[in-house]
């Protein structure tokens, strides 16, 4: 081979890799973090920057929003500051996610205060640390101004919801949580990530459902244990129809995994079945339990509700559970605030209901005893 075309040779090696390098450049590095159940959601790294991704945040629509996290006070659209040091929450579910994160104090800001159970955020309202907002889809704005919220974090079943487009008017921050939205109860609690890269507590939130997640595999385990599967039944009437959970929908989920007989278990859906009384009857007349017969607290209340509950067995049997008895001081369901965080509580109470001396030493948290 003659020099000219060991040159020839040289030169498209040298551009080869000059234009490799070059576009090795221009690649976004991207790279997500381990989200393992939720799908509403995804926090990323690309080319040094932090990204949160809401996927599905309402009923209807499949819009996704993405927010650039940084540390600066003078931020772009759609862009957030972090960690939020003044934040306004709407649904109780978000109150036990702040405090596992030990930022309870952090909340400036709550509609229907009355709602809220945990011992912690109670005291601050109690002490005028977080003010009173309202009704959810009625909030007091000027109150809202007044506090200068860093961030709210809102709920919403569709996009063109009024106040919450007001407040985005008023240049109020306002993002939206999904985790009602999740379909399996893992998926539900994995939002405490979203808390987590809000008010810098991404380790402790990764840790925290770590603990969730190995506590409800480990119990869901234990329940499949169990020789004998138990039929169940789960749901109530409201006025004509019967509303039992879907198939597919997470409380089915939560009786699969305790390894439970759910009667429409192998049904379409992730919301609930309307059904008439009379279908409901015959299929679930000899279930064994009765988990969650809606808001009664007692067997009075319930047979006051329909006369015709007292033809199922677990009716006459005592073996209806309710999450209604259990409240916070002023009257908030523990359940409807604590149970979308930890599931892992919610799984044992099941198994604790229908296979007792598994979980001997094991209190319920939610559930009891319809008296």
């Amino acid at each position: 081979m003659n020099n000219k075309h060991i040159f020839n040779l040289l030169l498209c090696i040298i551009l080869f890799y000059s234009c490799k390098n070059e576009s090795s450049k221009d690649t976004v590095e991207h790279k997500e973090v381990n989200i393992k159940y939720a799908n509403g959601f995804e926090i990323v790294n690309e080319n040094g920057n932090k990204y949160l991704i809401l996927k599905r945040v309402f009923q209807s629509g499949t819009q996704s929003f993405k927010y650039l996290l940084t540390d600066k006070i003078d931020i772009q659209k759609n862009a957030l500051k972090v960690p939020v040091e003044k934040l306004v929450i709407t649904s109780t579910t978000h109150v036990p996610m702040v405090e596992l994160l030990g930022k309870e104090n952090n909340v400036i800001g709550f509609p229907n205060t009355k709602y809220i159970s945990s011992e912690k955020t109670r005291a601050l309202v109690d002490s005028g640390k977080i003010k009173e907002l309202g009704s959810e889809q009625n909030m007091n704005t000027e109150v809202l101004i007044d506090l200068d919220p860093e961030l709210v974090i809102g709920f919403a079943l569709h996009p063109n919801n009024k106040l919450y487009n007001n407040m985005k008017k008023l240049g109020i921050p306002v993002i939206f949580n999904g985790d009602w939205l999740e379909e399996t109860p893992l998926g539900r609690a994995e939002w405490i990530k979203v808390f987590g890269v809000l008010l810098g507590k991404e380790k402790e939130a990764d840790s925290i459902f770590s603990v969730i997640e190995k506590n409800y595999n480990a119990t869901k385990a234990l329940a499949k244990t169990k020789t004998t599967t138990l039929k169940v039944l789960s749901g109530s009437m409201y006025k004509d129809t019967f509303y039992v959970p879907a198939g597919e929908s997470f409380m089915a989920k939560y009786m699969s995994d305790a390894n439970l007989d759910y009667i429409w278990k192998d049904t379409k859906g992730t919301g609930s079945l309307q059904l008439n009384f009379e279908s409901v009857l015959d299929k679930a007349q000899k279930a064994d339990f009765w988990l969650g017969c809606g808001l009664s607290e007692t067997k009075e209340e319930l047979v006051n509700s329909n006369r015709h509950y007292n033809k199922f067995d677990a009716f006459n049997n005592q073996k209806i559970y309710t999450v209604a008895s259990k409240k916070g001081p002023t009257g908030g369901l523990i359940y409807f605030e604590l149970a979308p965080t930890r599931p892992d509580l919610v799984l044992k109470d099941m198994i604790k209901i229908t296979s007792p001396e598994l979980l001997p030493e094991y209190e319920f948290t939610f559930f009891e005893l319809l008296k």
